[in-house]
């Protein structure tokens, strides 16, 4: 009997087994070529048969996409009885359920509250929009705007650091002129926190446990044995907050331009003195609105920054052509985001019984809205796994919170679009393209520096993002 045909029968078999009996069927998947599933049979249909146990593959991490294609094209509402739940792979099925707030409600409930505190992501409807409002409102439009230079000048600061020999962020070779360093170590670790910690009115001191605040919270949403480490990391949190905030309520803090003038409030002094219902916000729902901008303030544009240098510098054409045109970053930063994302998708519990795409969900079932999937969605973009900054299917302008379309050009999903688009959307634009923009006139004749850097199956081409960020980007460069 073939391999293929074992396993086809496994397939099969696993669907009428309980998941525990399932889970010990384990199989080592063969890495394959990029863009090339593992054939894993077929049916009497001629129907491409799907085993659930890929997703747990090292395959699937680094290949995911040839993966997501067969769910689109034949399991668009695909019920993996061994993870006991259901995948939406499709961009116009997953839209939909994201606008329909009633049928579709929002995450598993206490799937983030039990670290992060009360914050809206498992709220909708009016709660949900109250809630965000408290501080959504700070992070977009003038109240954004008016924090770019804050943004320029700390991107500065950190690349400065670059060429002092004592922080060690950088190698220099003198016989060359040139420099040597990872780039995540050197600014896109931190520089999305440093940003935050400033909008949000942290003290300098602050800084290094911003980082732990931000560590430790996420590590513990992600499971049980992380879950002490992120309730202390929230403590410690709130104990530090509930005296800045006593501080706030009385004289508040300003962001400052680089004359040393007011421009803006920071958010926790905005926080302070917001009205809801003729009350002002306790420490707590203050606390917890900021653990959520805490939460989503880094992975994403850190993500973005490192997925997006690593994809340019791979594309020379396109790497020259957004050198030459600043804007540009902009279509630069959106165009990763749908190729390569480091967010993968949202989980919603439907409220009733629903049929879509043919398959009946059970009320209360967990549903995986594949963000990463509906990216790659050749329904909506064409050629899905080329990264092109100039494609004219991607909306890479000022991201849309009521809708997903605009002159025949859709968003990514990056953010999510609907009620619950990430509220750090606007932020991360702006960190991703202007740090990027400042590095690029900074430096010159960059390149990846090869011979540091992961490589894939063959052991000489770069490793592939696969699901995620890469972990590290090392480059060559010399200064402007």
């Amino acid at each position: 009997m073939s391999l293929v045909e074992d396993l086809r029968k496994t397939v099969i078999a696993s669907y009428e087994v309980d998941a525990e009996t399932a889970s010990t069927q384990s199989f080592d998947f063969p890495l394959m070529p990029l863009g090339t599933a593992y054939d894993m049979g077929r049916d009497a249909n001629g129907i491409p048969l799907f085993d659930p146990r890929i997703f747990d593959s090292r395959e699937f991490q680094r290949n995911p996409y040839p993966y997501y294609r067969i769910l689109r094209d034949h399991y668009p509402v695909y019920h993996d009885k061994l993870h006991n739940c259901y995948f939406v792979t499709r961009y116009n099925d997953i839209a939909e359920c994201y606008f329909d707030g009633l049928g579709y409600n929002t995450i598993p409930k206490g799937s983030s509250n039990h670290v992060l505190g009360n914050t809206q992501l498992e709220l909708s409807g009016i709660e949900h929009s109250r809630r965000r409002n408290l501080y959504g409102r700070h992070l977009v439009g003038a109240a954004l705007t008016k924090r770019i230079g804050a943004i320029c000048k700390l991107a500065n600061e950190m690349i400065d650091e670059w060429f002092n020999p004592a922080s060690g962020m950088t190698e220099y070779d003198p016989a060359t002129g040139k420099y040597t360093m990872e780039l995540g170590k050197a600014f896109a670790n931190e520089f999305p926190i440093r940003v935050v910690c400033q909008v949000l009115g942290f003290p300098d001191e602050a800084r290094d446990k911003f980082y732990y605040w931000y560590k430790y919270m996420m590590g513990g949403i992600g499971g049980r044995d992380y879950e002490q480490k992120g309730l202390m990391a929230r403590q410690d949190l709130e104990d530090f907050v509930e005296s800045i905030v006593e501080e706030r309520r009385l004289k508040p803090n300003f962001l400052l331009d680089d004359e040393g003038n007011e421009v803006a409030p920071d958010i926790i002094s905005e926080l302070c003195k917001t009205i809801v219902d003729g009350d002002v916000l306790s420490t707590e729902e203050i606390t917890s609105n900021i653990a959520l901008i805490v939460g989503g303030g880094g992975e994403t544009t850190r993500g973005a920054i490192l997925n997006m240098w690593y994809l340019l510098l791979q594309h020379p054409d396109q790497m020259e052509a957004v050198l030459n045109n600043d804007p540009l970053w902009d279509a630069a930063f959106h165009e990763t985001l749908r190729h390569s994302s480091s967010i993968g998708g949202q989980p919603r519990q439907n409220t009733f019984d629903v049929e879509l795409q043919g398959v009946k969900v059970p009320a209360g079932s967990l549903m995986h809205m594949v963000d990463f999937s509906a990216n790659h969605d050749e329904r909506i973009f064409a050629d899905p796994e080329k990264f092109d900054i100039f494609r004219n299917d991607l909306y890479s302008e000022k991201i849309l919170r009521s809708g997903y379309k605009k002159d025949g050009r859709t968003n990514h999903m990056a953010f999510g679009v609907g009620p619950h688009l990430c509220p750090g959307a606007w932020i991360s634009h702006q960190e991703g393209s202007i740090g990027s923009s400042i590095m690029s006139k900074r430096i010159k004749n960059v390149r990846i520096a090869t011979e540091r850097m992961a490589k894939d199956i063959d052991g000489v081409s770069l490793a592939p993002i696969g699901l995620g960020a890469i972990n590290e980007l090392w480059l060559e460069f010399e200064a402007m």
